[in-house]
């Protein structure tokens, strides 16, 4: 990762970015950003002539001062000698994560960055910054690659307990969703369930108030996780269920987070098409998403009890793949009748919930999962779809996810579908023939909520857990979905 740190504008050598404000509602608002840049580089003692010749070219490529807006100005026998002018809008978080993000992408060639703050510059603002330049400038390789020369970015104002916090709480959130794009992005001949279980050990070793449980295949089998053991059944990889838990002293209130692990779907028997299958090793994004947000909540020292429940599985084909016409036997004694072995993210997910509500007794339960395909077709990339029956909790969850840079739509959870999902010989069937394929994955999810669905909600976040190509905060590959969201809404949750 990048060393951040705050530092002096003295001596500076190398590139130097400074702040461009977004227009205000002054009578001349150029003059007002140009006014505010000058007051920013006369830090660095530059000369009358010096400044006049940035005035003269950011008034030439009429910065406009907008999020995440960049231009930069080689000097060549001048110092610095380079120097990077980005527009943070209205000076909101959003804008200076924004504005971190393109820092990083566009001095990406530089050693070093020195980033003049102007003097009101706010926590959330460092926050915002710190969030944007670690996300951008996150790498995921195996093989050989040559790494940008970016490695160090001084945030040169006078520091301060309030303004290290908020560059603290980045690093963070930063390494948490990091790690959950770690953990997504890794193939699947490397990821199997016993894999994702040893990560989150080593993650969680040594931290105070932080616990892990695996239950192995004969575990699971024991107590009665049979969706899991089905799911996992044709692979000679085994099933897991991970159970991480933070238990602050003095905690009242218990929140459980359950994340779809399925470390590899070919679909099962109901085997997917090859443009469906090469990107499944991202359908444990879920799971990634609520260890993450587990290990920063410890990190931060959140005093909200939380556990997190991550299913693992590899859908494969094999002797002992679970068939079409199964009747499955959750945690709890729930039956699903299987229509299609490619519906398996729901039922481990069953297993883990009624586990959750029967075990733990949480106060709320929210599940992320990489569910379904017609999420993105009624959503897109950018936008998770929400529900949730309790309107205080999806407000809570919906203003996370804004606050968080990420995005949820709040989705109907339709009472006239729920008969869709009657069948002959179980209690419900794990797929059906309606349509709404996101909102009847939910509603057979909410069979599993008991007397906790008043307090429940589910994000499905399949689209959202990958980006196509670089954007903003976002790199190419795993997005590390739902970990800033969620962190966010504990950090509320008291």
């Amino acid at each position: 990762m990048l060393d951040i740190r705050f530092a002096t504008a003295r001596n500076v050598s190398g590139a130097v970015a400074a702040v461009v404000p977004a227009a205000d509602s002054s009578d001349d608002p150029a003059a007002t950003r140009l006014a505010a840049v000058r007051a920013s580089l006369a830090r660095l003692k530059l000369g009358p002539a010096d400044l006049d010749d940035i005035t003269a070219f950011l008034l030439d490529v009429e910065h406009s001062g907008s999020a995440g807006t960049l231009h930069k100005l080689p000097r060549a026998g001048h110092r610095p000698d380079l120097l990077f002018f980005v527009g943070v809008g209205s000076g909101d978080e959003a804008g200076w994560r924004a504005a971190g993000a393109k820092l990083a992408r566009s001095a990406g060639d530089e050693p070093t960055l020195t980033l003049l703050l102007p003097d009101d510059v706010t926590p959330a603002a460092v926050r915002g910054l710190g969030e944007g330049l670690w996300l951008a400038s996150y790498r995921f390789r195996l093989g050989a690659d040559e790494p940008p020369s970016l490695r160090r970015v001084n945030l040169a104002a006078a520091p301060s307990a309030d303004l290290e916090a908020g560059l603290a709480a980045a690093k963070v959130v930063a390494e948490s969703t990091r790690l959950a794009r770690d953990l997504t992005n890794m193939p699947s001949d490397e990821k199997t369930p016993a894999w994702f279980a040893k990560r989150v050990e080593k993650a969680a070793a040594g931290v105070p108030g932080l616990t892990v449980t695996v239950r192995d295949p004969k575990a699971l089998a024991e107590q009665g996780f049979n969706a899991i053991l089905a799911v996992g059944g044709g692979s000679t990889r085994g099933p897991r269920l991970v159970e991480l838990s933070w238990r602050p002293r003095g905690a009242r209130r218990h929140v459980v987070l359950v994340g779809k692990g399925i470390t590899f779907d070919t679909g099962g028997i109901c085997i997917k098409p090859l443009s469906g299958m090469k990107l499944m090793r991202k359908d444990m994004g879920g799971a990634a998403a609520v260890i993450g947000a587990t290990l920063a909540a410890a990190a931060l020292r959140l005093p909200v009890r939380i556990t997190a429940l991550a299913p693992l599985a590899e859908n494969a084909i094999g002797a002992d793949s679970f068939r079409p016409g199964d009747v499955i036997r959750h945690y709890g004694g729930t039956t699903s009748e299987i229509h299609n072995t490619d519906a398996e993210g729901r039922l481990v997910l069953g297993d883990a919930m009624a586990y959750a509500v029967r075990r733990l007794r949480p106060d709320t339960i929210v599940d992320l999962a990489t569910l379904t395909g017609a999420q993105g077709v009624a959503l897109g990339k950018r936008t998770a779809a929400l529900y949730s029956y309790n309107d205080t909790l999806a407000k809570e969850l919906t203003t996370a996810a804004d606050t968080a840079g990420e995005s949820v739509w709040r989705m109907p959870l339709h009472d006239d579908y729920a008969d869709a999902l009657d069948s002959d010989v179980a209690d419900i069937v794990n797929s059906t023939d309606v349509g709404a394929g996101s909102v009847m994955a939910a509603l057979y999810l909410r069979e599993f909520t008991g007397p906790l669905r008043d307090q429940w909600a589910h994000i499905d976040m399949s689209s959202s857990a990958w980006s196509d190509s670089p954007d903003a905060d976002l790199t190419k590959g795993a997005t590390g979905w739902g970990v800033r969201t969620l962190l966010r809404w504990l950090e509320t949750t008291t």
